[in-house]
């Protein structure tokens, strides 16, 4: 058997290095046919009889899994880890790996980006201009502005590494870390939403952190960032925190029903863009080969 599956939606599309280490290695590749994310009927119908599947963001639950049979090594073309089910996979003997280090200069540059278009009203302002008006929107400095970033790993570090040229006060809040890290204070949670004038999410799990008492617990004139998991921000509670002028603005890339079709595309104080936090070609490509020499040393090919 030496057939390998990649579900990803794009594989390949910028660099074929890694497709040609796969055929260099004698394997047959079976690619996503479809160009989106995958239902379990298509992960079944497209890794069927693999002994490697290369994963997207599709679910791979326990009966998902046991429906591949063969199937001995799971490598994800990203960082995310929850739509896997590790415990299953272990239960299977099914080795599992991902690709932490790939998109996070990726994603922190695109932090910055949103937040610098947030705060100076960038999308809203060319959108005027689209529909005919000629309104200069009052925006807001960068510069000296507190920042609370939340989830301090690998790319809630870049993303303070790259705002700090701009004289921003940072801080973080961080369960698995204590004390100050590389010259950044630590916070509770609590104390950061306070204090923040831009909270920042970078954590890795999708339990909802910020719900309606968190988000009033925020500065008034505050804005928000999610750039982690759709599921950590309560939708709801943001949209009325918005609407009620609580919070300044929010840019969203992650959702937690995707794609999203829900009422913040209604606010112009929301930029929103569709997950596209690791969508930078050198990223890509980046993640994409390490994502293919994990699975061969998982193969021991």
């Amino acid at each position: 058997m030496s057939k390998i599956a990649i579900t990803t939606s794009s594989f390949g599309e910028y660099d074929r290095s890694a497709l040609d280490l796969l055929k260099e290695k004698g394997l047959e590749v079976a690619l996503n046919p479809y160009g989106r994310k995958l239902v379990k009927r298509e992960i079944i119908e497209i890794c069927g009889g693999a002994m490697g599947l290369v994963a997207g963001t599709e679910t791979l639950d326990r009966d998902t899994m046991k429906d591949l049979k063969g199937l001995r090594v799971i490598s994800r073309c990203g960082t995310g880890m929850d739509n896997v089910d590790l415990e299953a996979a272990d239960d299977l003997g099914i080795k599992v790996y991902n690709t932490p280090d790939g998109p996070t200069l990726a994603v922190a540059e695109l932090t910055v980006a949103l937040m610098l278009n947030l705060i100076r009203k960038v999308s809203a302002s060319g959108q005027d201009l689209k529909n005919g008006k000629w309104d200069k929107r009052m925006g807001n400095l960068l510069s000296g502005k507190k920042i609370g970033i939340v989830g301090f790993g690998r790319i809630g570090k870049k993303t303070a590494g790259l705002l700090r040229p701009f004289g921003c006060l940072i801080k973080y809040a961080d369960p698995f870390l204590s004390g100050d890290v590389e010259g950044f204070e630590g916070a509770r949670l609590e104390e950061l939403l306070a204090w923040a004038d831009i909270v920042s999410l970078h954590v890795s799990n999708g339990e909802e952190i910020l719900g309606e008492k968190e988000m009033l617990a925020m500065k008034k004139g505050a804005w928000l960032l999610n750039m982690s998991r759709g599921g950590v921000v309560n939708e709801e509670a943001l949209f009325k925190a918005l609407g009620s002028g609580h919070l300044s603005g929010a840019a969203l890339d992650v959702f937690k029903k995707e794609p999203y079709d829900g009422p913040l595309r209604k606010l112009d104080n929301v930029v929103l863009t569709p997950h596209i936090g690791s969508y930078a070609k050198e990223a890509r490509v980046k993640m994409e080969y390490d994502a293919v020499q994990n699975l061969l040393k998982g193969l021991g090919v």
